[in-house]
């Protein structure tokens, strides 16, 4: 089986509640999902379409390619099982290659030992067909195999990322509690946003947002900032694969003379983190930076976005305070935002209630482990009227 022509089941997974934006692209890029479930999607193609994937996804976690599924009750049963893989035609017997794996098993205490028998699987194999083993460990520098066991179902993958789509490598200085690359594109992707009209990011913080804004309007795509990737180590793997794909990044770049994306902070320090993260980005002189509260951010007039992401007292601040900070950006966005959408992004909604204005919309997210709403207002400039 030549895994870069050969067609077979793909997960891509995600963060959770990041499938329906993901699904998004998936669709975009010409793929047909088969199933979407809530932290990612499945659909059937070679690792080759996988680095179209890897290279294009802003909301992903990984890319994987499925080898085989069995049923599994015990470690030996999964050792036995792979030890029928031809690991010899996937991975380079000079090379290097890690394990990495969920496992819900009562015979598994902690996934390492999972990733230990899967490894001697492989080492056992390349040893009786090639008489040489590959090194092994568990930086994800070369091939990555992973383990998916739940109940009695395994199912073993190449994992073609290797380390997570969900960082797109710009973000030199993270700066404080910053938020999640691919969450920030899912928060922007979600939004009402055309890609053309102003989006103001007041309390820009490290700048993701903004960022992911500015990248997403000119098709930047993520690929354009990493250079290595899982399926790069895999046997069968020709450079000229990649080249193609990534010579087509540069291509669908464009260039939209009108864009204005304003981010704001009161913070100097910050402001200048966002300014090297973008500068990273290559999007630096597509945003106007400014340093002053946000009350005091540049307002284009007319239609556009925006977007906050304050904190929300799981992990900074103080809820009494952010209460009126709360306060003080619904006065923000009714006042100095008309005619514009409003997005306020929170893991707090009693907070949210200080804001005092009608939500049009909910969205689910998670920050990590926080359970997240990015609130959607209507700024109507003037009265909003209503036609009998």
């Amino acid at each position: 089986m030549h895994v870069f022509t050969y067609r077979r089941k793909i997960i891509i997974t995600c963060h959770k509640w990041l499938a329906p934006s993901l699904e998004k692209q998936v669709i975009e890029l010409g793929f047909e999902p088969k199933r979407v479930f809530q932290t990612g999607v499945e659909l059937i193609g070679t690792v080759q379409d996988c680095i179209k994937l890897n290279l294009n996804l802003r909301c992903a976690s990984q890319v994987m390619y499925s080898l085989k599924s069995f049923q599994c009750e015990d470690p030996d049963q999964l050792h036995d099982n792979l030890l029928s893989v031809e690991w010899e035609r996937f991975i380079p017997p000079n090379g290097y290659f890690s394990v990495t794996s969920n496992v819900f098993h009562p015979t598994i205490s902690t996934n390492l030992f999972a990733n230990l028998r899967v490894k001697d699987a492989i080492v056992d194999r390349m040893r009786d067909t090639v008489r040489r083993r590959p090194n092994t460990g568990s930086e994800l520098l070369g091939a990555v195999i992973y383990l998916f066991w739940k109940n009695e179902e395994a199912e073993i993958f190449i994992d073609t990322s290797g380390e997570t789509l969900a960082k797109h490598g710009y973000r030199k200085l993270p700066g404080q509690a910053p938020m999640l690359e691919a969450l920030a594109a899912a928060t922007i992707l979600s939004s009402q946003w055309d890609r053309t009209s102003p989006l103001i990011n007041p309390m820009c913080g490290s700048g993701t947002v903004a960022i992911e804004a500015a990248l997403i309007a000119t098709n930047r795509a993520p690929g354009l900032l990493r250079n290595n990737y899982a399926f790069m180590h895999i046997l069968g793997y020709e450079a000229d694969m990649y080249n193609r794909e990534r010579a087509m990044l540069d291509e669908q770049i464009i260039r939209v003379p009108e864009l204005k994306i304003i981010a704001s902070d009161m913070s100097e320090r910050a402001i200048d983190i966002a300014r090297i993260n973008a500068a990273a980005a290559g999007v630096e002189d597509l945003i106007d930076f400014e340093v002053c509260d946000f009350e005091e951010t540049t307002v284009p007039e007319g239609e556009g976005v925006v977007m906050f992401n304050p904190e929300y007292g799981e992990r900074l601040g103080d809820e009494i305070e952010l209460n009126a900070t709360y306060a003080r950006i619904g006065d923000f966005l009714k006042q100095q935002c008309k005619g514009k959408v409003g997005y306020v992004f929170t893991g707090n909604l009693d907070l949210a209630k200080a804001i005092r204005l009608k939500t049009k919309r909910r969205i689910e997210f998670f920050n990590a482990t926080i359970d997240c709403r990015l609130l959607e207002y209507e700024l109507y400039d003037g009265s909003r009227r209503t036609d009998k």
